[in-house]
C-alpha cells in the first residue's frame, strides 16, 4: 500500500491512512504500508527551487513504487 501526501509526513493526514490501513487490512497486505510525503520542514517553501525540492513528484512516486514492487 502506498500513500502519498503533500503533507509533513509526521503527523499528517496520510500517516492517519497509513494507520487505518495497517489496522484495518494487515492481512491482506503483500508488503508493509508505504508513505511518500513532503519533508519535514515547517512550511512549503515559496522559492521556485525550493519548492520543486519540496513537492511530491512522479519521480518520488515512481521511486516508492519500485520499493514496494522490489518487496
Amino acid at each position: 500500500c502506498l500513500v502519498v501526501y503533500e503533507d509533513n509526513k509526521f503527523g499528517g493526514y496520510g500517516a492517519e491512512v497509513a494507520a487505518i490501513v495497517a489496522e484495518e487490512a494487515f492481512d491482506y497486505l503483500d508488503g508493509p504500508v508505504t508513505r511518500i510525503a513532503g519533508p519535514e520542514v515547517p512550511g512549503v517553501p515559496y522559492n521556485h527551487v525550493l519548492e520543486e525540492w519540496f513537492m511530491v513528484d512522479a519521480e518520488k512516486i515512481a521511486a516508492g513504487i519500485r520499493k514496494l514492487a522490489a518487496y
